[in-house]
């Protein structure tokens, strides 16, 4: 009888314990989850430095378009931009213009992830009407916090794994005194199978003898011939290929006007593409020509860009942006144009513009722009900029732009002899020859060596 009273109170006392521990435990676990959920809304920077750096580095986009989550829009990538007052961040995006929200920059620092900060969204105004738009989302960087990485999130939803960007022309203290490249051409969005290899082969050669150091092309689909090509060239170090899908994300549109071509996003997103490659490459190069592949920025009273801009610049010490006027050069076959012919070439796809010796009058005259103090870009002028403007006299630099189609064909009186090209003519010939070998593309000199 003792024996098993004691035995009852024994039992009793053990699950009283065993209640206790078990109570105590889910406290624990309770203070856990409420620790946890307030994380993802202030990020603390009290957080464990290998804990942030590990939630960064888990997540980081390699991508050269990147969705944002909870939303309809697209981050590009970051770069470090001080000249807005307020604001130290500029993430290029892409933006579904009628689904704006509040959102908020998240930054991973050296040691610890940041408080989040108000994001600024700014849609840039020529969007065309189309429901998508080349977007600026302007960020500014928590105190103490040396950032490395950001991300967007939207005000009212918490993400436990956003995608990471990394942080591009992180400044030092020092004034730059010297660029890596002196000339960065921008080419925006090959797509549609494009495979104007001659063309595009003789304008890399023509860029490079002018000065040029650096071709920054945006590829989305590319023809087999071209993507041979720009592969040599690539491996050679004048141009730097950029992949753009942007149709495993959009229904792009192949043209500007949206009543005519639909689609989400303007010509493969070609102002976002022109946009990013002007911050992609502020720190490496001291001008940023911004041009489509079928033209040349030539001029015709120096021998190339560098003693031109060495001119200009110190005549227009203020001028941010260098407008240049836009000829057409149509195909016109004649007697003359024909002494550029190339027979080596004639099996190359494309068509050779050392035969386009001929530009029209326009009514319509179009002004590009190329210089790299530009905040934002649109296809035919400067939406807003940084410093002053200067149009360059059509005499002393213009583009030429060798159009693929053309509707109408003026008589030969009406054109405008132009041979400029030829000048360049005895060294481009052999230079673009030896690309073609090197890309293992035909040649009529190749089959007479066979």
């Amino acid at each position: 009888m003792t024996s098993f009273c004691l035995s009852d109170v024994m039992e009793r006392a053990k699950y009283s314990t065993n209640t206790k521990y078990i109570l105590l435990f889910i406290i624990v676990c309770l203070v856990i989850s409420l620790a946890l959920e307030r994380i993802p809304d202030t990020y603390r920077k009290f957080m464990p430095p290998y804990k942030s750096m590990l939630m960064c580095s888990s997540q980081i986009s390699d991508q050269t378009i990147t969705p944002l989550d909870n939303t309809k829009h697209f981050m590009v990538s970051a770069f470090m931009d001080q000249r807005v007052k307020g604001f130290d961040i500029r993430i290029i995006s892409i933006f579904r213009r009628d689904s704006i929200q509040p959102l908020h920059c998240l930054f991973c620092c050296v040691d610890h992830l940041s408080d989040t900060t108000p994001a600024t969204v700014l849609v840039h105004s020529d969007h065309f009407d189309f429901p998508y738009g080349a977007t600026d989302v302007m960020c500014q960087i928590p105190h103490n916090c040396n950032a490395t990485h950001v991300t967007l999130m939207p005000h009212t939803m918490r993400s436990m794994n956003p995608m990471w960007l990394p942080l591009r022309n992180k400044k030092t203290h020092e004034k730059y005194t010297s660029f890596e490249f002196n000339f960065t051409v921008c080419i925006s969005a090959l797509f549609g199978g494009y495979n104007n290899v001659l063309q595009f082969a003789q304008t890399l050669e023509i860029y490079r003898l002018l000065g040029v150091g650096r071709v920054v092309v945006y590829n989305n689909s590319g023809g087999p011939e071209l993507s041979r090509l720009l592969h040599s060239y690539s491996q050679e170090g004048l141009v730097e290929l950029v992949q753009w899908p942007i149709h495993n994300y959009l229904n792009p549109s192949h043209g500007w006007r949206l009543s005519v071509h639909g689609g989400d996003l303007q010509y493969y997103g070609q102002l976002v593409a022109l946009n990013e490659c002007i911050y992609r490459s502020m720190e490496r190069s001291r001008y940023v020509l911004l041009n489509d592949i079928d033209e040349i920025i030539m001029p015709y009273q120096h021998d190339n860009l560098t003693s031109l801009m060495d001119t200009l610049q110190p005549q227009h010490p203020n001028t941010g942006v260098f407008i240049i006027q836009a000829l057409v050069y149509p195909k016109k076959t004649t007697k003359e144009s024909n002494k550029g012919y190339v027979d080596a070439w004639r099996q190359v796809p494309g068509f050779n513009i050392l035969q386009r010796i001929y530009w029209e009058d326009r009514n319509d005259k179009q002004y590009h722009r190329h210089k790299i103090f530009v905040e934002q870009t649109s296809v035919h002028y400067v939406l807003k900029l940084f410093g002053e403007k200067y149009k360059i006299p059509e005499q002393l630099c213009h583009i030429m732009h060798s159009v693929t189609k053309h509707l109408t064909e003026r008589p030969l009186e009406e054109l405008h002899l132009d041979k400029r090209l030829w000048d360049f003519k005895d060294r481009v010939i052999p230079r673009v020859t030896e690309m073609l070998r090197r890309a293992g593309l035909p040649s009529s000199e190749e089959e007479a060596d066979e």
